[in-house]
């Protein structure tokens, strides 16, 4: 598979990127890009959620009134979850939400994922991105080239850039993501993927090892 090479400037270079069919031309698998998503969501969340219980809440114990004969419900203490300012039952306590996943679906789900990018054209490589100091002005560019100016986007470029990081930071949807750290949430979030042709290798290797 090829697909053309773009400049900054959003203009063909004429040049042609080979794309391995083995991760941007597979058979895609939406239930191993559902269980990544879901990890990656659930790992995100912090799980500090909590709220007393009947032991916890402050109060007194004596009972309101006598078991019997009063002709209304029975009452054991103030503390309870019938009452305004009791207890709740069965209330959120701090847990853990993380779980693991096998490394091979989660391979498998970013695979996944670009081919479909892939499959709908929200996928393009260009030359390069280099910049010699943080341009925000200049990276809004190009994202404004590549239609992408209002929309979510991702850079993967080859290795840590802080400048291009730094021209991204203050754009809203705009992301920049080392190759060996791209998520299948990423791909999926984004209206349109942009890739260094540099880092068309770095993506090959991690994902089919």
């Amino acid at each position: 598979m090829e697909l053309e090479i773009f400049g900054k400037d959003g203009k063909s270079t004429g040049k042609k990127a080979k794309l391995s069919d083995a991760v941007f031309g597979i058979e895609p698998n939406d239930h191993a890009i559902w269980l990544d998503v879901k990890q990656h969501l659930a790992n995100k969340r912090q799980g500090t959620s909590k709220t007393l219980e009947k032991s916890e809440v402050s109060g007194s114990t004596k009972k309101l009134h006598r078991q019997k004969g009063t002709g209304g419900s029975r009452k054991g203490s103030i503390k309870s979850p019938l009452f305004k300012g009791g207890a709740r039952v069965f209330g959120p306590k701090p847990r853990d939400y993380h779980f693991k996943l096998n490394k091979k679906v989660k391979d498998l789900a970013r695979r996944s994922a670009l081919t479909y990018k892939v499959k709908d054209g929200s996928v393009k490589v260009l030359d390069s991105v280099a910049m010699s100091a943080p341009r925000t002005r200049e990276f809004a560019a190009i994202l404004k080239a590549f239609e992408l100016g209002e929309r979510k986007s991702i850079l993967v470029v080859p290795s840590k850039d802080d400048n291009v990081i730094l021209s991204a930071r203050n754009l809203q949807g705009a992301r920049v993501v080392v190759a060996s750290e791209l998520s299948t949430y990423d791909i999926m979030n984004a209206n349109g993927v942009l890739i260094v042709k540099e880092a068309i290798t770095s993506l090959e290797n991690t994902l089919t090892k």
